[in-house]
């Protein structure tokens, strides 16, 4: 019994945040869902110093393209946070923009969830609004969706 206090007493004290909003804040992730065409992002987020990561990887490095790169940050610079939150998103489906458009839907909503003043800034800029257009299925008798085949009188 002695031994057991001796070797709790010997221990460092652990460093604890000063209150408790702060060891709340410091956990605490901020959720948001984006869609895009066929593409779809999980979007987490949570107070730090800026790092963007798209399926484990940088922005930079994931994106190719400057307009990507700039459209998934571009929530965050109107919000004027981009060095307050740390930004997380898995993206599955579809191809570069259509990935891109579903992280910048996903990362306004987890703003929008995390500061509800931040709302009306992110609707003014159109980044909470879902882009609901989809690919046109093809149709029998088409080349395409509508394209038809030539037409030859005789």
């Amino acid at each position: 019994m002695a031994e057991d206090t001796a070797s709790i007493a010997e221990q460092p004290e652990a460093s604890y945040p000063e209150t408790a909003e702060a060891l709340a804040e410091e956990k605490t992730y901020y959720w948001g869902t984006g869609r895009r065409k066929t593409s779809v992002a999980r979007v987490r987020i949570r107070h730090g110093n800026g790092i963007i990561l798209v399926n484990g990887r940088d922005v930079d490095e994931y994106f190719a393209g400057e307009r990507d790169k700039n459209a998934v940050r571009a929530p965050l610079k109107a919000a004027r946070v981009l060095t307050r939150y740390d930004v997380f998103a898995n993206v599955r489906g579809g191809g570069m923009s259509g990935q891109a458009g579903a992280v910048v839907l996903g990362i306004a909503r987890a703003l929008k969830s995390a500061d509800h003043s931040l709302e009306p800034i992110l609707r003014a800029g159109g980044y909470l609004t879902r882009d609901a257009r989809e690919v046109e299925r093809k149709k029998c008798g088409r080349k395409k969706a509508r394209k038809s085949p030539q037409y030859s009188k005789r």
